[in-house]
């Protein structure tokens, strides 16, 4: 598994040098991440009182 990610986990798009995601940073601050950072692919989320877990059918679970 690669340490940088790859795309942003909240638009889904590939990060690329240069372009900034300002605005998917604020949201992520309040919000958990929808997109796999390592293949862009839409998660299932779960948000619960306590924190939030979502899974990537490729790469597994993560949670807050």
């Amino acid at each position: 598994m690669s340490m940088r990610p790859m795309h942003c986990p909240r638009c889904g798009r590939q990060l690329v040098a240069g372009l900034a995601h300002a605005g998917c940073a604020a949201a992520l601050e309040l919000e958990p991440p929808r997109y796999c950072t390592e293949c862009g692919r839409r998660m299932k989320v779960q948000v619960v009182p306590t924190g939030w877990s979502a899974t990537c059918v490729e790469h597994g679970a993560r949670s807050s």
